[in-house]
């Protein structure tokens, strides 16, 4: 750790430039400018000296490629952390008190106790923030009170997974400050999925956690979720000639909880049916032999949504290995299956029953139109609302941010780039 003082006259001289760009890249002045805007917050709002001993760390959002509600079911996914992330400022404040100040909300303070989720805060910071802090000193770590102040632009409700990226930089802060950095970066993204199910109360799966934590593009395997396969895929989309963009739908997440729930309570009531926990210990075959009792049993869209699962769990592969050698045709095929797929197998396009407002299904619609049958474009995340992603070739891009925003809202189109790291320490 160095002195806050140490830290601004670092990022003045451009000593931390090379470590801010392989986070962010553009403009180094800026990521400068947005480092210095979080040491004068962490002052600001904590009181510190200038000779107060800092880290800066940062933790990215992440976008879903393939594996579109797989993970909780032990399949295969291919993520990728993205240029937009949380970035903080910590120092332990020698109290069993956590103060987390993220720009624009409400300061969270937890006091640490041991005892476990608290049912008022969940759905809160706090829980988080608590969850992370606990998991690590079950570990056997001596994990205290510390201050941070985080600005953060991974945008919530985007499908981008804030919640993520907020864990995995709260364990990268606690590895570095009390873990003598320890834990290593699935590790971290274990935590994080512990501390969402536990403490924060959201069925997940790891996918989110680790993609922000491990960083770059990486094919993950959850057979055994303890010990996650990674595979990290060297990809350039800018120079294969394709941008990738993330488009608001406009529409919320909120009260959709039990739609995002259903999707895993119903496929594992078809691996039930099999006398299995999740869907990665039956095949498609099984399935289809059993579909006249399987239906009576589950469901027609619980078996839709199982078939789902195979299909695009299979994917993964094929999409990771198509990158790997730059072969976008290829690539594009299969996330065009991909999106197809969720539309009308997974069905998490639209919420259940929503006639007058359909924005997702408008959002798709609209960039497939935009596209002219170029690039390709796919729900991103959990569904029903928030975002679609599109990979759009870097000849059309200002035409499709153009017609995108024009039908979906000024501001909507987010053009962004694969970020090389996951959860880091500065300095």
């Amino acid at each position: 750790m160095n002195d806050l003082g140490a830290v601004r006259r670092m990022l003045a001289a451009g000593e931390l430039d090379g470590a801010l760009l392989r986070l962010r890249g553009g403009d180094p002045a800026a990521a400068r400018g947005r480092a210095e805007q979080v040491l004068d917050g962490f002052r600001r709002t904590f009181g510190a000296g200038e000779d107060t001993p800092v880290t800066l760390c940062s933790a990215p959002g992440r976008t879903e490629i393939c594996g579109n509600h797989t993970d909780h079911q032990h399949g295969r996914v291919l993520a990728a952390s993205v240029n937009l992330d949380f970035l903080a400022c910590a120092a332990p404040n020698g109290t069993d008190t956590i103060r987390f100040q993220s720009e624009g909300w409400p300061l969270v303070e937890v006091t640490l106790d041991g005892k476990g989720p608290r049912p008022e805060e969940n759905e809160t910071t706090a829980s988080l923030v608590r969850g992370m802090a606990e998991l690590a000193a079950r570990r056997g770590y001596p994990v205290s009170g510390f201050d941070a102040y985080a600005v953060s632009d991974v945008l919530p409700g985007s499908g981008l997974s804030s919640s993520a990226a907020c864990e995995v930089l709260l364990g990268v802060v606690i590895n570095h400050l009390f873990c003598a950095d320890a834990f290593t970066p699935v590790e971290i993204a274990q935590m994080g999925q512990g501390a969402e199910n536990a403490y924060f109360g959201k069925p997940s799966g790891l996918m989110d956690q680790m993609a922000s934590s491990v960083g770059g593009a990486v094919s993950i395997d959850f057979a055994d979720p303890a010990k996650p396969v990674v595979r990290s895929v060297a990809v350039d989309l800018n120079a294969l000639g394709y941008a990738l963009c993330i488009l608001d739908s406009g529409a919320s997440h909120a009260d959709l909880t039990g739609e995002y729930a259903a999707v895993p309570q119903e496929m594992k009531a078809v691996a039930a049916f099999f006398g299995k926990e999740v869907l990665r210990e039956v095949n498609a075959a099984q399935v289809l032999a059993s579909l006249p009792a399987l239906r009576a049993a589950a469901g027609d869209r619980a078996v839709l949504r199982a078939l789902h699962f195979f299909a695009d769990d299979a994917r993964v592969e094929g999409e990771a290995d198509a990158l790997a050698r730059g072969d976008m045709d290829a690539f594009l095929a299969l996330v065009k299956e991909s999106g197809r797929s969720s539309w009308e197998l997974l069905q998490n396009i639209t919420p259940a029953g929503a006639v007058q407002e359909q924005a997702m299904a408008v959002a798709l619609t609209v960039a497939e139109r935009a596209l002219l049958g170029r690039g390709a474009c796919r729900v991103h995340g959990g569904g029903f609302a928030g975002t679609i992603q599109a990979f759009v070739p870097l000849d059309e891009l200002e035409a499709f941010r153009a017609e995108t925003e024009g039908a979906l809202g000024a501001g909507s189109c987010h053009v962004l780039s694969i970020r090389p790291v996951g959860g880091a320490v500065l300095c």
